[in-house]
């Protein structure tokens, strides 16, 4: 599909322009040319579309926020748009003729009084035969270090959003947030766990969110909730102490499955239509870009706009996507645009490459996500990358990738392979007596003498247990605690896990390919 045409993008800021013009004299307001801009905060507040008052509102103060602070960026369909700042103060009265609802919000709910929240539970019930759902009982983080924000995408509307999350017999996450205006809805609070990224492990260390919209459209990841969103994951960070990196504020699709059998049914949510970069920026993370190649890890980095992978299925299968920006590189295993991609054996145990459907991610890196340096060859960079050298055009005129500083997991001396993990469990002598011990099972990849891999934490061995609705069975609602402590790595587009023992922690510069 074509980029729009000027033509079709002035028709598009006409009509706009049209709508807010018509809900402008629907309130009695002033219309014209040499209206005060700080007049129009009710045509704002209804244009967003919310049905109730704080949402409007929210979304009209980031409109005048905006106004006031000048924006400059190109969209996803390549559009380069430019707003000099300009000194506006609203008049919000003209938000009461809108005569939206006023939500209760209770003492409690876990958001900035800057965004629209509201408190919408998702149930915890008993419902028979030792079943309970949908969520579990916990006192974080006095009982166990939160350490990951999951970025998730709801695949459904809002509407079949909310009816899944009230359902006891579903699964559960701690917030939506809706693709319209950014509204968001919490259903658990952060102490407890929710059920939403498949990895028991994260779970209990971790909070969910999920955004309304279709991973493969992209399209439903709209500007308002991107910033209530970033507003959002800020705020519970800061509280939390959860660092603003990719890797702690990760996506689905970089949660592992916990044991081999799981890992091909994991999800791939948000997908590559996630815009990274500018998520980050709303955060106001900090970066660290002192690094270069010698340094030895990289940070992929691509422009959002311009890099727009070939990707398919997005409707039909074996058709080609519409041409849009991506946050993904994808990864091929030589330095060459007609090199297969490379293989994930987890997906393709057969040892084929993986594809350029929209939901293969197992050939593909993201932004943000930071990797070991595995050579260079004229345009093209390689990475480690579940045990291979996999590669990505990252040319110096166009770079997709930047360097920075950090450190890395290697096997240690002697050791040819070490196993890799989907979570980080602690070892058996660990477990009380009645609490059945949770196997450290090996996934399918192994890291080999001679390869490095990007270290986002060291981690204490810790298994959360929860298999009852009332805390019952034995030692539930515990933390258990290990020895034995483990090493995050960013082993391909999914994090894992290495045991310390098996591993040395080194500056990334040691040894760097260039």
């Amino acid at each position: 599909m074509p980029r729009p045409t000027g033509t079709v993008v002035l028709a598009s800021i006409r009509g706009g322009a049209a709508l807010l013009a018509a809900y402008q004299r629907d309130l009695g307001a002033p219309v014209g040319a040499d209206t005060d801009p700080a007049a129009w905060y009710g045509a704002v507040a209804r244009y967003s579309g919310a049905d109730s008052a704080d949402a409007a509102a929210a979304f009209a103060d980031e409109v005048f926020t905006t106004i006031g602070a000048g924006e400059a960026r190109v969209t996803d369909d390549g559009q380069r748009i430019t707003l000099p700042a300009r000194t506006v103060r609203p008049e919000r009265s003209w938000l009461d003729r809108l005569g939206l609802r006023r939500l209760a919000r209770p003492d409690g709910v876990e958001c900035p009084r800057t965004i629209s929240c509201e408190w919408i539970p998702a149930p915890y019930e008993a419902f028979g035969e030792g079943d309970y759902g949908n969520h579990d009982l916990s006192d974080r983080p006095a009982r166990q270090k939160i350490e990951y924000i999951v970025i998730h995408d709801t695949e459904a509307s809002w509407a079949t959003t909310l009816q899944l999350v009230q359902d006891p017999t579903y699964v559960s996450w701690h917030y939506s947030l809706r693709s319209v205006d950014g509204h968001i809805a919490q259903h658990v609070k952060t102490k407890d766990v929710g059920w939403h990224a498949g990895n028991w492990y994260v779970n209990a260390k971790s909070i969910g969110l999920e955004h309304e919209g279709f991973a493969a459209q992209g399209t439903w990841y709209t500007e308002a909730m991107y910033r209530t969103s970033a507003k959002l994951v800020r705020h519970l960070a800061l509280r939390l102490g959860i660092p603003l990196d990719r890797q702690h504020i990760i996506g689905h699709d970089n949660v592992p499955g916990t044991i081999p059998s799981t890992m091909r049914g994991m999800h791939w949510d948000p997908g590559p239509y996630w815009d990274w970069t500018h998520y980050f920026d709303l955060l106001h993370a900090p970066r660290l870009d002192t690094g270069t190649p010698a340094t030895g890890l990289v940070r992929i980095d691509p422009d959002y706009a311009t890099n727009q992978p070939a990707f398919t299925d997005c409707v039909t299968v074996g058709v080609p996507c519409a041409p849009r920006g991506s946050s993904s590189v994808v990864l091929r295993s030589a330095p060459s645009t007609d090199a297969p991609l490379v293989n994930d054996i987890a997906l393709r145990p057969d040892g084929s490459p993986n594809t350029m459907a929209v939901s293969d991610h197992g050939a593909r890196a993201s932004a943000g996500q930071t990797y070991a340096l595995a050579g260079r060859q004229g345009d093209w960079t390689a990475i480690w990358y579940l045990g291979q050298r996999a590669w990505f055009h990252n040319p110096a005129s166009a770079p997709t990738a930047s360097w920075t500083v950090g450190v890395v997991a290697t096997p240690k001396p002697g050791r040819a392979t070490v196993p890799v993990y989907g979570r980080a469990y602690p070892e058996q002598s660990a477990y009380p007596d009645g609490v059945p011990y949770q196997a450290i099972s090996p996934l399918q990849y192994t890291l080999a003498a001679g390869q490095r891999y990007a270290v986002g934490a060291v981690l204490a061995g810790e298994y959360y247990r929860a298999s009852t609705f009332d805390g019952s069975s034995p030692g539930d609602w515990t933390v258990i605690r290990g020895k034995n402590r483990y090493a995050q790595i960013q082993f391909g587009h999914r994090i894992m896990y290495v045991d310390l023992a098996d591993v040395q922690l080194l500056p990334s510069p040691v040894g760097a390919p260039r």
